[in-house]
């Protein structure tokens, strides 16, 4: 950073956004950009991935306000009836519901009409490299970027089979460099952290202790995980229990094991879902390090991936309020405030 940059406001200003994959973690980008609006920075380029992607193409097409209104209104099982499961051995989920909501705000928004210079990344798996998306379809791009390979199904495109740019870049700071913005700021939603942070511990107390308030409630209303799958272990017996031939007492050893089998798959999937994710973070948290490392942004906005689980869209409104508590804090540190730590 410069003196120039110094004596400049934040008025006169511009900055470019590298926001990054992480899944639900990537809600604290609309934290990052409520802040950067408030103190009068100007966005004048975006590069992202997976999550990434989405908030920075949903602002650029000018509707971050109803996507943040929409994500904070859900709660566990809203999440829950947005997974539309497929049997393909491309990926469990095909995201279609989330498209469909996408779409509605998006449209058929073209990247190069919009008003802010937008990059998302996908990797192409034929290929193995990064594919940027820079004109063409935003929605395209975006579902391109979100495919978490083995989860989400992937893109075909010609001969590309394209999935989540977070594989090679999750934090692509590279599509930034070019651009004519006065400083560069990055967060990065996968941080390693050397012990477990939590995102109560993070925020202010009096946002930590709403977002308490609002887990409480959550395990009172029998919305936590563990309600969730006891609810489909239970409509799956009871699916099984409805079929079988009109003698009931013949079935019964048969059905009984039939159940006993889908829940054990049931079982083998959650597990599997969840080491495919953990091991994605783990990945993506190394991989951004080396991509700060080369690039080093000027500002920089780290979330550890312990505040929570990649897939807990839930959270949305404490991880927003994160992300602008960290903005609050770096770019008081960038433009000489406080916080010297």
């Amino acid at each position: 950073m410069t003196e120039h940059h110094k004596a400049d406001t934040p008025r006169d200003q511009t900055v470019a956004l590298v926001l990054g994959s992480g899944g639900a973690r990537g809600y604290a980008h609309i934290g990052v950009i409520e802040e950067l609006e408030a103190r009068g920075y100007r966005v004048v380029a975006i590069s992202g991935c997976s999550m990434g992607a989405v908030i920075g193409g949903v602002f650029a097409a000018g509707q971050l306000a109803a996507y943040r209104d929409w994500v904070c209104r859900l709660d566990y099982v809203d999440v829950l009836k947005l997974i539309d499961v497929t049997w393909s051995p491309m990926g469990a989920m095909r995201a279609n519901k989330v498209m469909d909501k996408l779409e509605s705000l998006i449209g058929d928004t073209r990247i190069e009409d919009l008003a802010i210079a937008v990059t998302t990344l996908a990797t192409d798996l034929t290929r193995q490299r990064e594919v940027w998306f820079q004109s063409g379809s935003l929605l395209e791009a975006i579902r391109a970027s979100i495919a978490i390979p083995g989860v989400i199904t992937p893109v075909h495109r010609g001969d590309q089979v394209l999935v989540d740019g977070g594989l090679l870049n999750p934090l692509p700071i590279t599509p930034t460099v070019s651009a004519q913005a006065d400083f560069v700021l990055a967060v990065n939603v996968t941080a390693h952290s050397p012990l477990p942070v939590t995102l109560e511990e993070l925020l202010p107390p009096d946002e930590a202790a709403q977002e308490q308030a609002r887990e409480q409630s959550r395990e009172a209303a029998g919305s936590s995980v563990a309600s969730w799958i006891g609810g489909v272990r239970g409509a799956t017996r009871r699916l099984f229990d409805g079929l079988g031939s009109s003698d009931p007492a013949a079935d019964t050893g048969a059905r009984r094991k039939v159940v006993d089998e889908a829940l054990e798959r049931g079982r083998r999937e959650w597990g599997r879902l969840d080491m495919v994710l953990a091991s994605f973070d783990i990945t993506q948290a190394a991989l951004a390090k080396y991509k700060v490392a080369g690039y080093p942004p000027d500002v920089l906005i780290e979330v550890p991936k312990t505040v929570c689980g990649a897939y807990e869209f839930h959270r949305a409104e404490a991880l927003i309020c994160l992300g602008r508590h960290l903005t609050v804090e770096a770019l008081d540190r960038f433009e000489g405030r406080t916080h010297p730590g």
